[in-house]
């Protein structure tokens, strides 16, 4: 179990240290950096690399926000496998919808219990 934990770590980390490379030597911005991560992810798994990764590293490649990108791809592409084009768009709503419905309430109670700036 212990070397599940440290591969983890490691994996997870590095993906952060490759974003705060992206923030102070690229300098891209926040918004630029989350993107690169999702379009990363979501080629990794048309690339079949990302479940391998997932696999190996667990929590620290499913975690991150490359992850988001695998996610869409993959329900896209298994639902493109039984319906077709349609399956398309209705498999990445239907993978991804409860990691974007959780965002959006956890977002709203937060706001409702912190007083948020901007």
């Amino acid at each position: 179990m212990l070397p599940m934990f440290f591969w983890a770590f490691v994996i997870g980390g590095l993906i952060c240290v490759i974003g705060q490379l992206l923030f102070d030597v690229a300098k891209l911005t926040p918004g630029h950096t989350l993107s690169l991560f999702v379009v990363l992810g979501a080629i990794l798994d048309g690339l079949g690399l990302y479940e391998p990764l997932a696999d190996f590293a667990g929590a620290g490649a499913t975690v991150p926000i490359t992850n988001f990108g695998n996610t869409l791809v993959h329900g896209a592409l298994q639902e493109a496998e039984q319906h077709g084009l349609v399956g398309v768009l209705t498999g990445m709503f239907e993978v991804t919808s409860s990691g974007i419905s959780a965002a959006i309430v956890f977002a709203f109670l937060g706001a409702l219990f912190f007083k948020p700036k901007g």
